[in-house]
């Protein structure tokens, strides 16, 4: 089931017993964490009644033993299982208990086995249908897949509304674009682009003037200029300029990510002028402001279209390594910088 079907079972009818949550994305995660929880247990319940496990410490077991052991002090429990991909490998043998376990669970405990390291596409598809596969026995399935660009769209307006922002569509886009249709990113900078507003319209020109980030965007076609140069020493400067500023490197990937297709579209078309390249975008609905329209007209002519097409081959490559198990971010866009600058 989707987390809005989920949400509005558990206002319908008490929950089930067990609860299988699988896939990636966290904003819509936390708002069915904390309406379970709210629905399970009150304010006063919660000291003694929740209950939390990684089952990269202990296995699904040791979370059935828990849930099937009576507290004096808790008689109703919610019990959070997270990292439950960790119990694939080395619970081969918990199948057959979690399946007698949901055919008869404890009244008044609620189990949730929580996955979130494997996407639903890519390479991580087969590896997610083996954790799915691993809790089948469990019918109740919520799954969390990432936004694609309309609904962070949907979800940037609904949100704009509830807070009193009043944001342009063009601004819409161009926030969506530079979160990477991050729901949760998105929920926080709409809260804080409301603080900012104090009532008036956001437009999109303010966002690429660094109203979002302080000016990264600034530094990140520096640092596509310098990679379309081959300057290794300089891109590694400005690298290490977007670590010390504290940018999200994942975040930053995907701005030279968006860099590099919209300058590869614009060498396809053979558009050359900043006014061209604005032109054709915004025919295809896509936001495109002047300030934008001139940097992909430099990327343009830094990169040719070999090599864009090697960098954005690249850019893939870097963005699975930074969704690896604790990844060191830096490490892995050093390695990009290296590659491209070779």
């Amino acid at each position: 089931m989707t987390p809005e079907q989920f949400l509005a079972q558990i206002q319908k009818q008490a929950p089930a017993g067990v609860y299988f949550f699988l896939g990636p994305e966290t904003y819509t995660r936390k708002e069915c964490r904390r309406a379970l929880t709210d629905r399970v247990l009150s304010e006063e319940e919660r000291e003694q009644g929740l209950t939390r496990h990684d089952l990269d410490e202990v296995s699904v077991d040791a979370v059935l033993d828990d849930a099937r052991s009576l507290s004096l002090f808790a008689p109703v429990r919610l019990i959070w299982a997270s990292a439950a991909e960790a119990a694939v490998p080395k619970d081969a043998d918990a199948h057959a208990g979690l399946a007698a376990y949901v055919k008869d669970p404890t009244p008044g405990v609620t189990i949730v086995f929580d996955s979130s390291r494997f996407d639903f596409d890519g390479e991580d598809k087969s590896k997610q249908e083996r954790v799915r596969k691993h809790y089948g026995p469990i019918k109740d399935v919520v799954e969390f897949a990432r936004f694609d660009e309309r609904r962070a769209r949907d979800l940037a307006k609904r949100l704009a509304g509830e807070q009193g922002l009043r944001m342009r569509a063009d601004a819409i886009e161009a926030l969506v674009e530079a979160l990477g249709a991050d729901a949760a990113r998105i929920a926080m900078e709409i809260e804080k682009l409301a603080l900012y507003a104090n009532g008036r319209e956001i437009t999109a020109a303010e966002l690429a003037n660094g109203l979002i980030a302080d000016g990264r965007a600034t530094t990140i076609f520096a640092l596509v200029n310098a990679l379309g140069r081959r300057d290794r020493p300089a891109s590694l400067a400005l690298l290490d300029t977007l670590v010390r500023e504290g940018e999200y490197l994942p975040l930053a990937l995907t701005f030279l990510g968006t860099q590099f297709r919209l300058a590869l579209v614009a060498r396809e078309q053979g558009l050359r002028s900043a006014g061209d390249i604005q032109i054709f975008f915004q025919k295809q609905g896509i936001a495109m402001w002047r300030q934008r329209a001139e940097q992909v007209s430099a990327t343009v002519g830094a990169f040719p279209r070999e090599k864009l097409e090697g960098a954005i081959g690249k850019v893939f490559a870097a963005d699975r390594a930074l969704r690896d198990t604790r990844p060191d971010d830096r490490v892995v866009m050093e390695e990009f910088v290296l590659e491209l600058t070779r």
